[in-house]
């Protein structure tokens, strides 16, 4: 059967990896992560933020950067009209649904800020530091893979940056809204990547650098 996408070459090219890549991890915060919370239970978003956790070992001993953001508010007056009542109700500063899970954060090596909208870039301090340090690849992972991961993902295309989603470090509710996303994303704006590719990346790029 035909496919119109790649008929008219859609996902036709290559990204491709670059020389200096950063990690983007997109609100893998305990609203997200932690049972005790209503957005929490998804045993998908749970393993993405596993092997994510083991991805980023490898980053930090390669050298290579990590950022990671959470989704808050300051008060309701500065909330935007989500449709997502535990996002627009439960995201507040003081909040523990604000913390970056233990299981991902290292505060003495990633930077890690606050963000008010689905995208990691949208009025944030990440393209300061992704300048800083030169950064030419953007290496996604997080959640949720239709929501914010998707909007980062834009961004970062848009930005100009080379994209790489890393499949098996994405979660979503549903593996049908995740599957479907990472398709479309992957017909347009990045490549798409297991954490095992991307692996070998690193080690690539730290034996270049040493």
């Amino acid at each position: 059967m035909s496919d119109a996408f790649a008929d008219a070459t859609y996902g036709a090219l290559e990204v491709g990896y670059g020389e200096r890549p950063a990690v983007l991890v997109v609100d893998f915060q305990k609203g997200f992560t932690d049972p005790n919370f209503r957005m929490g239970k998804s045993p998908r978003i749970h393993a993405a933020r596993d092997r994510t956790a083991a991805l980023l070992e490898v980053a930090r001993r390669c050298h290579i950067p990590v950022a990671s953001c959470y989704a808050g508010w300051h008060s309701k007056k500065d909330v935007q009209y989500w449709k997502v009542a535990a996002v627009r109700e439960d995201f507040f500063d003081g909040s523990e649904e604000q913390h970056i899970d233990p299981k991902i954060a290292d505060p003495s090596y990633d930077f890690i800020f606050k963000k008010c909208a689905p995208s990691i870039f949208f009025q944030t301090p990440i393209m300061p530091f992704l300048t800083k340090q030169r950064i030419d690849t953007v290496i996604v992972t997080g959640c949720v893979t239709s929501g914010c991961v998707r909007a980062s993902t834009i961004d970062a295309f848009s930005y100009g940056f080379r994209t790489i989603v890393v499949d098996d470090c994405c979660g979503d509710p549903m593996q049908e809204s995740h599957e479907a996303n990472l398709k479309d994303m992957g017909r347009r704006y990045a490549d798409i990547k297991q954490s095992a590719d991307v692996l070998e990346y690193f080690e690539q790029v730290r034996g270049k650098n040493a």
